[in-house]
């Protein structure tokens, strides 16, 4: 049987590794769920590559797992510290090579927009990954994790192991830089009123 969740995410992230390092499945079941879905999406956004992104993800939540009889609560917020080991994973795998290129992976499913709502997203999403693979590494995760993810900076900086400062100006370069990769492509994209 599920147990609700009396507080709110993110809260009690730190609570639940303890839970599961006594022993508790279900701690272990609620706070994967809570978090994958999200540190997926950053590495799929980050490498390009749906497959890598699971393999990224799949090795975060090892590494979570293996450190929760360890962990000490107070000192750093779980996501923080899993999110930041994603992006540490992120990094070797690209610097490694990627195996499939942006153009290859293939798009979650949309809930229920019409065909063509979805292929203009679609498109969207694409001229985005395109874009954001033009950026280097760490303005690419930066930019990933405050304007896709939307992580304060502090949250960043943290993941990064950089100052504030570095984040606000590796995101506002990569943002100039997406602004520069995508500007060719407003009207296709349907953004021919976008100012």
């Amino acid at each position: 049987m599920h147990e609700p969740d009396p507080t709110p995410a993110g809260n009690d992230d730190a609570a639940l590794l303890a839970r599961y390092a006594q022993g508790d499945p279900a701690a272990a079941r609620l706070l994967a769920a809570r978090l994958t879905p999200r540190i997926y999406a950053h590495a799929c956004r980050v490498l390009g590559d749906s497959a890598e992104a699971e393999d990224v993800v799949q090795e975060a939540m090892v590494r979570l797992w293996r450190i929760a009889p360890d962990w000490r609560i107070g000192e750093a917020k779980v996501s923080t510290w899993l999110y930041r080991v994603v992006a540490n994973l992120c990094t070797d795998r690209l610097r490694k090579g990627a195996s499939v290129g942006l153009d290859d992976v293939a798009e979650p499913a949309d809930g229920a927009p019409s065909a063509a709502e979805g292929m203009q997203q679609r498109a969207r999403q694409d001229a985005l990954s395109r874009a954001l693979a033009t950026l280097p590494e760490r303005q690419r995760q930066a930019v990933v994790l405050r304007h896709i993810e939307g992580l304060a900076n502090p949250e960043i900086a943290a993941i990064l192991d950089v100052g504030v400062e570095a984040v606000e100006s590796l995101t506002a370069r990569g943002k100039r830089g997406l602004a520069r990769a995508l500007a060719g492509e407003r009207e296709a994209l349907g953004f021919e009123d976008y100012g």
